[in-house]
């Protein structure tokens, strides 16, 4: 019988979790399940424990085999946003173990962890898919092959107290100058992070849709809108300084304002584990505080 494979993710974290780790791999190793882990987190942890030796180590997701079950990222939510980058257009799912705070995307909490993996292993979970965006430039290779994000894609103002305009155009048709700090364009997943602190609203996993918001609008008239995920939008962008801000989920860059941007659906999507008894609604009435009268905390 062929043993059971899957791969670990995580960046650095606080000493504090160490033992939640060293409970993870003890478990591993009693269910005999062959483990890939990334080399750059194998390094970090082996500065903070006697880490086990029997790994196979992979460096980048071409090394990824597509046999293995699932990835597991070991974080909080921008971890998680980062191993989207390690498994791509495989088809690999994604479960994550929550060493952060809030745990939208890793909703796993690190003291349920063996309880969590016991029904995933058993196969008690379903697969949720999410969509992504894809941005690419008129003139340039923006962020090589990781253009894509599973939260948003935002623009922001560079090194200048002055809004900048961003000329929006919607499936060929105009759809607004935005006269702002920026904009976000943010998946149904991404609409609970920085959109919502902005004003957007919370949209449903698996409804079809993104959503605009703009950041700080001059024109207090101006509203998010929600799209179609179908939709092509086009950005040009004014500023006082001709450089903005294009971000990607937790990635970054400079650009000229020559540079104009193309945003759709990426061509792939990612696949989140959930287990049974998760649900979106209970997510948002536990981390958002829904029903609590906040006067007694």
């Amino acid at each position: 019988m062929q043993r059971k494979s899957i791969a670990i993710y995580g960046r650095a974290f606080n000493s504090s979790v160490v033992p939640y780790v060293e409970q993870l791999f003890s478990y591993l190793n009693e269910k005999d399940i062959l483990i890939y882990i990334h080399s750059d987190f194998y390094d970090f942890l082996k500065q903070q424990f006697e880490c086990p030796d029997n790994f196979l180590l992979y460096y980048s997701h071409h090394d990824l085999p597509s046999g293995i079950l699932f990835l597991l990222s070991l974080g909080g939510d921008g971890t998680m946003l980062s191993a989207v980058s390690q498994v791509r257009d495989s088809g690999i799912p994604i479960a994550g173990i929550n060493f952060g705070r809030l745990g939208f995307l890793a909703s796993i909490h690190k003291s349920e962890m063996i309880h969590a993996l016991d029904n995933i292993f058993s196969g008690n979970y379903t697969l949720q898919a999410r969509d992504l965006l894809e941005v690419t430039g008129n003139d340039s290779k923006i962020f090589g092959h990781e253009n894509f994000a599973l939260n948003d894609i935002t623009v922001f103002r560079h090194d200048t107290s002055s809004m900048i305009t961003v000329h929006a155009t919607l499936n060929g048709e105009l759809l607004n100058a935005y006269w702002a700090d920026g904009i976000i364009i943010a998946t149904p997943t991404g609409s609970t992070a920085y959109s919502l602190s902005c004003g957007g609203p919370i949209i449903m996993p698996g409804s079809g849709n993104f959503v605009i918001t703009p950041i700080s609008p001059h024109n207090l008239n101006v509203r998010p809108i929600i799209i179609s995920a179908d939709s092509e939008l086009e950005l040009e962008i004014e500023s006082r300084t001709d450089k903005y801000i294009l971000s990607c989920d937790s990635k970054s860059e400079t650009l000229e304002t020559t540079t104009k941007l193309c945003i759709r659906r990426a061509p792939f999507r990612i696949h989140l584990i959930r287990l049974t008894s998760d649900s979106f609604f209970s997510t948002l009435r536990e981390k958002l505080l829904w029903g609590l009268d906040v006067r007694n905390y």
